[in-house]
């Protein structure tokens, strides 16, 4: 990637260095004026995950708005997996649901039905244990039976309270750490259907931003690593300007400082305002210091141009800066 934007970069600044080069020595005219460069703030669009270039919706020089399509990754392992996370996540909804609900109505009916069965056998059990007691009463039947009927009397009622029970059961949802389990996995499915589309989402871009393409860096058919630049943008006003002031000058200028820019064939007026100082000096070009070339170390400098400037100048295009307050040549 830093490879990649190295390039780009370096297509900005060949024309200015071959001037400032040029220039050799005189980081500041005898006039007055300072020489620099326009760079673009260049936003660099790359896909989260790595593939192949299987769709490039711009090219070169074509103005985009924000939000339009840039290109598109192979998305078939990705969409793969999003389908099978979906499913997932139907297969839990499902099981969630279904927990909630008890047994199906016939299961119920079918418990219903033998709950009245037992009933009716405990009615029966229970009248034909009244009958054979008026009957021991009276002398006709043994006390002996009555043990007997006594105990299918009981038997019945064990049997119509345990059919009760389990109606309750049948027409109950399952447990409450069953549905919260269930809920639980339900979860975890869509935790991975999102992550799921995002992963197919990293492999298709759009401008962040309006404005213009600046460079395409693959082509169709190649493959892309992750986080490796497919577009560069240049984005609305995203110029700055670069230039070097001499050491002895630096008093001068301050951040917030307004300087008059000039270019070959701009028109005059234009300016910008100054919004950083670097802090370290540096040799444009190279020499080696000493006490008596101490005077050509500079210092560089960035501001922003106006709307004037902007519009006229383009990324790379050599300058001249001179200081508003300096009179003119």
């Amino acid at each position: 990637m830093h490879d990649v934007i190295s390039a780009v970069g370096l297509r900005l600044r060949c024309a200015s260095l071959a001037v400032l080069l040029a220039l050799a020595g005189c980081g500041a005219r005898d006039d007055g004026r300072f020489t620099g460069y326009a760079e673009a703030e260049l936003v660099y669009v790359a896909p989260g995950i790595g593939g192949t270039l299987e769709t490039l919706a711009v090219a070169r020089g074509q103005r985009v708005e924000r939000g339009a399509a840039l290109f598109a990754l192979d998305t078939a392992a990705e969409a793969a997996a999003r389908a099978a996370a979906e499913a997932r996540l139907a297969a839990a909804a499902a099981q969630a649901a279904n927990l909630r609900k008890g047994r199906r109505p016939p299961e119920v009916r079918a418990v219903e039905q033998q709950l009245a069965q037992a009933r009716a056998n405990l009615e029966a059990s229970t009248a034909q244990l009244a009958r054979s007691e008026k009957l021991v009463e009276q002398g006709f039947l043994s006390p002996l039976q009555l043990d007997t009927l006594r105990a299918a009397k009981e038997r019945d009622a064990a049997r119509v309270r345990e059919l009760e029970a389990q109606l309750v059961v049948a027409r109950e949802a399952a447990r409450p750490d069953e549905i919260a389990a269930a809920d639980a996995q339900r979860r975890a499915a869509e935790y991975e259907v999102e992550q799921s589309r995002w992963r197919e989402d990293q492999k298709r871009r759009a401008a962040p931003v309006a404005g213009l393409v600046f460079d395409v860096l693959f082509r169709v058919g190649e493959w892309v690593p992750a986080g490796t630049p497919v577009a560069a943008l240049l984005p609305d006003g995203a110029l700055k300007l670069r230039f070097f002031v001499p050491q002895p000058r630096l008093a001068r200028i301050r951040v917030g400082s307004r300087v008059e820019v000039g270019c070959d064939g701009c028109a005059p007026g234009l300016d910008a305002v100054v919004t950083f100082i670097s802090p370290r000096a540096e040799f444009t070009p190279p020499v080696i210091y000493s006490n008596e070339s101490r005077s050509k170390l500079v210092f560089m400098v960035e501001a922003r141009p106006s709307d004037a400037a902007r519009t006229a100048l383009k990324p790379g295009q050599p300058i001249d800066v001179r200081l508003a307050a300096e009179p003119g040549t």
